[in-house]
């Protein structure tokens, strides 16, 4: 699957379709390095592009909170 188009500010890895419970906890947290790395790009894109990527950011922060916490359960770590 390629990544996004050209001044895309989404970030290149492909969307887990597993709900955030059901995928490793690694996976959740790459998933939102990757989203927060996207954002070092934001500044040197144009203002109207800066909204996606905080909905990006926004959209894999709210699955990290749905997968809750490793304390809570120890077999995702």
């Amino acid at each position: 699957m390629p990544g996004p188009p050209p001044g895309d500010p989404r970030p290149a890895t492909p969307h887990d379709p597993r709900p955030a419970d059901a995928r490793p906890l690694d996976a959740v947290r790459a998933s939102v390095g990757a989203a927060m790395a996207a954002l070092d790009e934001v500044a040197a894109r144009p203002v109207a592009e800066h909204v996606a990527a905080y909905e990006a950011l926004h959209a894999v922060l709210g699955d990290a909170l749905a997968a809750g916490s490793p304390a809570a359960s120890p077999e995702r770590r």
